[in-house]
């Protein structure tokens, strides 16, 4: 039976608004704005607290992507980073892989990306200095924060190789509450404030990533930056332009679920079996032969070109059984706004949680697995190889009406995020929901079997996960269209923590954080 939803309400400001997945973190962003900061410099303060209190979920260890509005236009940048120079698939074939190793293993990281993306969008935007800026991350490094219980959650799945690996994070974080410093991660902040993007790819925690690949990473791959300025790839749902992040990204997913569901009949009401199916069957034309066209060089308009024209393939009354030749992922979205100025829409992430359970041995910052992405058929184009980018399930939104921006949203969940953000938008443009409504209500995600990252690959297809809050209508009635379901718990994190800022015609911020996030917040003024 469906649960009662939680109590929700919009928060408002006339000033500056961030939201993001700990509370924690919007205080540091909101500790900016009060500076005198902007909304870039915002969201870099925020992204750097979380990374110290939710490293579970993001970190200087990850990769980065994000969108500016700069109030005339809009701006995206690709901070992930590239394989090792010794990147070899068909060394990988040989020992048997037929998958990039998941955990344990060098080879699935790829030099982290964040703090080059850091790094540009201060070089580009930042009015405050860098000291400022990270201040507030440094703090909680040096001094302690209180462990979450989704940071605690994750370090209790954790192999006891990984806990040896992770030992700095998992012998403090045994309980909720518990007082957790992170030394080496305070001495790589100070290192970027006092050396910049030198500091920490040169320094102390790129020698560490150099002896812990023994061989895998050069220092030019190290030397060379991982922040580019790219263009953005837009399309146009529910009477709004949507802007995400061209491939690697998946975001062009978001766009082609979009432009599919624009087209249809969706009910007004969104309790009604029929909405859910209608989304979940656009999501599964956009999406399904991903595993097969996602690269580094894919042509994102292309690529939607390709959704629109198999538009057709959509069975408005049953469940498709589409699916490629060929749980959830740990990630952190957060978002910052101020009025008459900026907006970002930023997305960082370690992948699977904790990522690879290696940490780099001289900051004992813990390393991303966002190599899981490449691919080990021989020929593929997103085949594992040196420099490359792997297909990456980041996908951060901004929406605007012509120039004026409308919203910056986003959200964690591995393949899931293009489907969250494509009910999101649903929500937010075409039924005019309040941020708080959107976040708050019921979700559905597909999902593979296993990992949160084999959607499109499992061999029985897409399961449809149901949040347990769903009304019953979902259950019953996507089950007599063919789907298979099953009903999770309520305001799981499986459904992904999205985070949400709209700015009205009247120049109002109104935002919410997911209450997913256990301890989410937005803050404003």
């Amino acid at each position: 039976m469906a649960m009662t939803s939680l109590p929700h309400s919009s928060v408002r400001g006339s000033k500056h608004m961030v939201a993001s997945a700990d509370q924690l973190a919007s205080r540091a962003g909101d500790r900016i704005f009060q500076l005198g900061g902007n909304a870039v410099d915002a969201a870099i303060a925020t992204n750097a607290a979380i990374a110290v209190v939710g490293p579970h979920l993001c970190g200087m260890g990850g990769d980065l992507f994000a969108l500016v509005h700069t109030g005339s236009e809009v701006l995206a940048l690709n901070a992930s980073g590239r394989s090792g120079s010794g990147a070899d698939a068909a060394r990988l074939r040989a020992e048997g892989h037929a998958e990039m190793p998941f955990h344990h293993d060098i080879r699935t990281v790829t030099v982290p990306g964040c703090v080059d993306g850091w790094i540009e969008l201060h070089t580009r935007f930042g009015s405050l200095s860098l000291a400022e800026i990270l201040a507030p991350a440094i703090d909680l490094a040096e001094n302690g924060f209180p462990a979450s219980p989704l940071l605690v959650g994750s370090l209790a799945r954790l192999d006891p190789a990984g806990a040896e690996n992770l030992h700095e994070l998992a012998s403090q974080a045994g309980r909720v509450g518990a007082l957790v410093r992170l030394p080496g991660a305070a001495r790589a902040l100070d290192s970027i404030v006092r050396h910049g993007r030198e500091g920490h790819y040169e320094g102390e925690f790129g020698a560490g990533l150099l002896a812990l690949g023994a061989g895998h990473f050069t220092a030019s791959d190290l030397s060379r930056a991982h922040a580019d300025w790219v263009e953005p790839l837009t399309a146009r749902m529910f009477g709004v332009d949507v802007h995400t992040i061209a491939p690697n990204s998946q975001g062009y997913l978001t766009l082609g679920g979009g432009i599919i569901a624009d087209g249809l009949d969706l009910p007004d009401d969104h309790t009604d079996e029929r909405w859910a199916h209608l989304l979940i069957e656009a999501s599964k034309v956009a999406g399904f032969d991903r595993p097969d066209v996602l690269h580094e060089h894919a042509d994102g308009r292309k690529l939607l070109s390709a959704i629109r024209d198999r538009a057709h393939l959509l069975d408005a009354d049953l469940a498709s059984r589409l699916s490629t030749n060929a749980g959830h992922g740990d990630t952190t979205y957060l978002c910052t706004a101020e009025v008459g100025g900026l907006a970002v829409s930023l997305i960082q992430s370690n992948a699977s949680g904790l990522g690879s359970w290696l940490a780099e041995p001289n900051t004992g910052i813990n390393l991303h697995n966002r190599g899981i992405g490449f691919n080990l058929l021989a020929g593929h184009p997103a085949e594992f190889g040196p420099g490359r980018r792997p297909p990456h399930t980041l996908s951060p939104a901004l929406a605007t009406r012509g120039a004026d921006l409308a919203s910056v949203f986003g959200t964690m969940g591995g393949d899931a995020q293009p489907q969250i953000l494509l009910q999101l938008a649903a929500r937010l443009f075409r039924h005019q929901d309040s941020p708080a409504s959107a976040i708050a209500a019921p979700r559905w995600a597909l999902a593979g079997d296993s990992t949160g990252f084999d959607t499109w690959t499992s061999p029985g297809g897409p399961l449809v996960r149901i949040e347990g809050h769903a009304p019953e209508a979902w259950m019953t009635g996507l089950a007599q269209r063919g789907h298979r379901t099953r009903r999770l718990p309520a305001y799981a994190s499986d459904f992904g923590h999205a985070h949400a800022i709209v700015l009205d015609p009247r120049g109002i911020l109104a935002g919410a954080a997911d209450p997913r996030a256990r301890v989410s917040s937005v803050a404003a003024r």
